[in-house]
């Protein structure tokens, strides 16, 4: 999207910038955040407008007030609470929905990840990019938990049907036409790294040093590391159904090669005790039917789910600076 360069441009002209932030127990971190998303918004008044959209996942510390308090002196900072903590993925697709922006950039709290970077994002997005990710270069972690990264992205891609570029995580830029067709998802767990990926538009990367959190501790040990994989897997694969499928073509298979196996012994050694053989086919047949019928049965079950999912993504509790919620997912 190309915008002539103009200093003088009025205010009311320049595109609107959401930057999406979702939170949970991040009041140690807020007032560096706003700190420095204040600064940013100086360093780029002639060229956009900013807006900063925060979506507290039922923060059980002073988070919220915090918020409060910053949005009385702060217009530009709008909030939505959720009833309950509705997990780290819908918490970020909710914010977008509920952004005003002609882009939108997704931002941790922790300060992880660079605010300033919008400067670049912007300068891609401007020259057409309708998606903008961070990759990561070197993250502050333990050396066991990076190799479980590179481990999970490895398996993703190896099966998914989207796959998503090593070490992209959830910071990044989009345009509002992939904003609104994410909109159009029905899905009640989303992967949006996968969801991104496998819609298209014009999409690039920038590489960058993964800061340590600045204060707090991380919301992503190993379990949601692992629950998050699961989910990427189950919503972009059709790989794990698929095996029961396989599963019981390869028993049947098995079966008809025992079937052949035993007829062969039974005319070679007729002192074979009998019924041997009768209940090692019928048992491998059986397995493999059922599993056969089971991978079908999985296929349209699969089908029919994925219509007829149609849960709220989330339900909004308390709104600051944004009035009626609006929740079209």
């Amino acid at each position: 999207m190309s915008m002539p360069d103009d200093a003088a441009k009025p205010q009311d002209d320049l595109p609107l910038i959401s930057l999406c932030i979702p939170v949970l127990n991040e009041y140690d971190n807020l007032d560096r955040l706003y700190e420095r998303l204040d600064a940013l918004g100086v360093t780029m008044r002639d060229r956009c407008r900013l807006e900063f959209v925060f979506s507290d996942n039922q923060s059980s510390d002073r988070t919220w007030e915090k918020l409060q308090e910053l949005a009385a002196k702060d217009d530009r900072i709008r909030a939505i609470r959720f009833s309950k903590n509705v997990g780290f993925q819908r918490s970020i697709l909710a914010n977008y929905l509920h952004a005003r922006g002609d882009a939108v950039m997704q931002l941790d709290a922790d300060l992880q990840d660079p605010p300033e970077m919008l400067e670049t994002f912007f300068e891609l997005w401007r020259e057409g990019y309708q998606v903008v990710y961070g990759l990561r270069r070197k993250r502050k972690e333990s050396p066991l938990l990076n190799w479980f990264r590179r481990f999970g992205y490895w398996t993703i891609n190896a099966i998914s049907e989207h796959p998503i570029p090593p070490n992209v995580g959830d910071f990044r830029l989009l345009d509002r036409k992939v904003v609104n067709a994410l909109a159009k998802f029905r899905t009640h767990n989303p992967y949006l790294r996968g969801m991104i990926s496998g819609i298209g538009f014009r999409q690039t990367g920038v590489v960058y040093d993964r800061d340590a959190r600045a204060a707090g501790e991380s919301k992503f040990g190993m379990t949601r590391l692992i629950r998050l994989g699961v989910t990427a897997v189950f919503n972009h694969s059709t790989v794990p159904l698929r095996m029961a499928t396989i599963l019981g073509i390869a028993m049947i298979g098995v079966s008809v090669l025992g079937t052949i196996y035993f007829i062969v012994l039974r005319l070679m050694e007729s002192d074979l005790p009998r019924g041997v053989a009768s209940i090692h086919v019928l048992v491998l047949f059986g397995i493999g039917l059922q599993s056969l019928l089971l991978g079908m049965i999985g296929e349209y079950i699969l089908r029919i789910y994925v219509m007829l999912r149609a849960e709220p993504l989330a339900i909004i509790d308390q709104t600051i600076n944004i009035g009626e919620p609006d929740l079209k997912l």
